[in-house]
């Protein structure tokens, strides 16, 4: 595959995980490499073990900590970057973590905490790199640019004890969204990855055994199994993917159909305002006996064998 030789690919949560899969996948496949992530003792070392593995195997890169949700950071982050490559043409935005409860239960602090690293870091960084992609265009430089965002499908389904992780998560796609209609008159494509991998975040608690390695034969949840698409979506070969939420894990790409609406309600009244009786004898051909009240959440297939 072609189109990643010397580009420039910044990857925050880079360190373990999806990130590092992400960036060994990146690089592989010629990019100079990014790597953010949080500067604390356990992260950094993983960062730099990330960055000096890359760089074993013949290819750049280079670390800068910092908090992605952090805006002196994040502009640390760019400046860092263009000082050091002249350019940044990808931006993978993956950093998270979990502070997980039921809405009984959460605290400001779990919310504001979860939501400020999701859906706040993914803002930072995608403004920040969308501003420098809209001025090179303007000073009519060439631009190569793929943003891609990390959600998940608790943004689809809900999730019964994640209410602030689903509520980012959703935040995040329909921010990417908006960001693909504007930068495709530039040339610059933005996409949304949800991933099923076996992580920090999945490892623990109740999905913990959902996600864990078989004994033997293909693990379908290896972090690895997310990274070539991220590859892809960064290559020239995709540049005219734009838009677009990606369901990945082991051997599957799933691409989410757009919202539809259903055929409208038409009060049989006429042009006139709804009675409850109306509402409920034209409703009620949708809500019959057959329909579920609460459907059943994050349903996801485990594979045998």
């Amino acid at each position: 595959m072609s189109g990643l030789d010397g580009k420039v690919a910044v990857v925050t949560g880079a360190g373990r995980g999806l990130g590092r899969e992400e960036v060994l996948d990146l690089a592989a496949h010629g990019a100079r490499i990014v790597i953010n992530d949080i500067d604390l003792p356990d992260a950094a070392e993983a960062a730099e073990q990330t960055a000096a593995e890359i760089r074993d195997a013949g290819g750049e890169s280079l670390v800068v900590l910092g908090d992605c949700a952090d805006s002196q950071h994040a502009e640390a982050l760019m400046r860092k970057t263009l000082d050091t490559y002249g350019d940044i043409n990808i931006m993978v935005n993956n950093a998270g973590f979990l502070r997980d409860k039921t809405i009984f239960s959460m605290t400001d602090e779990e919310f504001d905490s979860v939501v400020r690293v999701h859906l706040r870091g993914h803002f930072i960084n995608m403004r920040n790199v969308t501003s420098y992609w809209r001025s090179k265009a303007k000073a009519g430089e060439e631009i190569y640019g793929r943003l891609i965002s990390t959600s998940s499908e608790a943004a689809i389904y809900g999730s019964a004890g994640q209410p602030n992780y689903a509520a980012a998560k959703s935040g995040i796609v329909a921010m990417t969204m908006g960001a693909a209609q504007l930068m495709i008159g530039y040339g610059v494509t933005c996409n949304v990855l949800m991933p099923r991998a076996e992580t920090d975040m999945t490892s623990v608690g109740p999905t913990a055994e959902m996600f864990k390695a078989p004994a033997e034969g293909f693990h379908h949840f290896d972090p690895a199994n997310v990274a070539p698409l991220v590859s892809y979506l960064s290559s020239e070969k995709a540049a005219h993917i734009s838009g677009e939420v990606f369901i990945v894990w082991g051997n599957m790409v799933n691409v989410l159909k757009r919202p539809t609406i259903l055929p409208p309600h038409v009060n049989p009244a006429g042009e006139e305002k709804w009675s409850l009786d109306g509402l409920h004898e034209s409703l009620s051909s949708h809500f019959n006996e057959d329909y579920k009240p609460v459907h059943d959440g994050f349903s996801m297939p485990i594979p045998q064998g």
